[in-house]
């Protein structure tokens, strides 16, 4: 992404997080990412002596839960392909193609200055292939090179298709998070298995507090974090409403076998399929 993008700050800080918690590579982290992770240490160490926890451990458990439902997609849902929209600095298309090989083509996507970013590093990595890529891609296209079908058109559509999304919803508004929903269903309807997963905020869990997690967010990405629905049910339906056959939302500490804590309770999954 474009440093101008209000996400761009978020890509930086949630790559130093993986890396600092041995998901990740040393050339996926950043001095940018470090210096705002210490930026914000103080205000987590107050929350984390509230009770209320910190950033570090929402965005951990958000994240593995993700890596959990994309392991299942694969090993038990016929899932052979993923594209990652907006993967910034995450390791996961590494750390999967490293993990499933010759089983898995992996396509990263994200905006110009972003994927070129990351195709440098991964280039350094050694892990650019045919089976793992990088490409440009907006998340808001309708249609045209850079949209969501134009990619997916150079799969295989006789084989399964993953559609991963982190961080992404909480940036866009929800007109226009509705309308990607559409983009995506109506992509992976076109595969032999589809699946879309992604994490969302929910009202519903504890409203002071996710305010409170917004409004940290907001200030770091210097733009407006959106938290669009109430409870699961609220998610599951309007993604059926986009043309997906079954839509779930999991709580990440339950999905991860792991006693909820304070920040943990507020990471949220969804995993849908057409």
């Amino acid at each position: 992404m474009s440093d101008s993008s209000p996400i761009s700050p978020t890509a930086h800080y949630t790559g130093y997080v993986w890396a600092r918690n041995h998901l990740s590579h040393p050339e996926l982290e950043t001095i940018q990412g470090r210096i705002m992770f210490e930026s914000l240490q103080p205000a987590m160490l107050v929350r984390r002596a509230l009770g209320q926890g910190t950033l570090e451990s929402y965005l951990l458990a958000r994240h593995r839960a993700i890596d959990l439902l994309l392991e299942r997609a694969i090993e038990q849902h016929g899932v052979s392909q993923v594209i990652e929209v907006a993967a910034g600095l995450s390791a996961r298309g590494w750390r999967f193609v490293q993990r499933y090989g010759d089983r898995l083509t992996y396509v990263e996507t994200d905006l110009p200055d972003m994927a070129d970013r990351k195709r440098r590093a991964l280039e350094r990595m050694g892990s650019l292939s045919e089976r793992h890529r990088v490409v440009t891609m907006d998340a808001l296209s309708d249609s045209g090179p850079d949209s969501v079908q134009a990619v997916a058109g150079e799969l295989d559509p006789t084989a399964g298709l993953a559609i991963v999304t982190e961080g992404l919803v909480g940036y866009l508004p929800q007109e226009a998070t509705e309308r990607m929903w559409h983009r995506f269903a109506d992509t992976l309807s076109g595969f032999a298995a589809g699946r879309h997963i992604c994490h969302v905020h929910l009202r519903d869990v504890d409203a002071l507090q996710v305010e409170a997690l917004s409004l940290v967010l907001s200030v770091f990405v210097r733009g407006r974090v959106r938290v669009h629905y109430r409870d699961p049910a609220a998610v599951e339906r309007v993604l059926r409403d986009a043309g997906f056959a079954r839509a779930e939302v999991h709580s990440a500490a339950n999905l991860l076998g792991q006693k909820p804590n304070p920040a943990s309770r507020h990471a949220h999954v969804v995993e849908a399929s057409v």
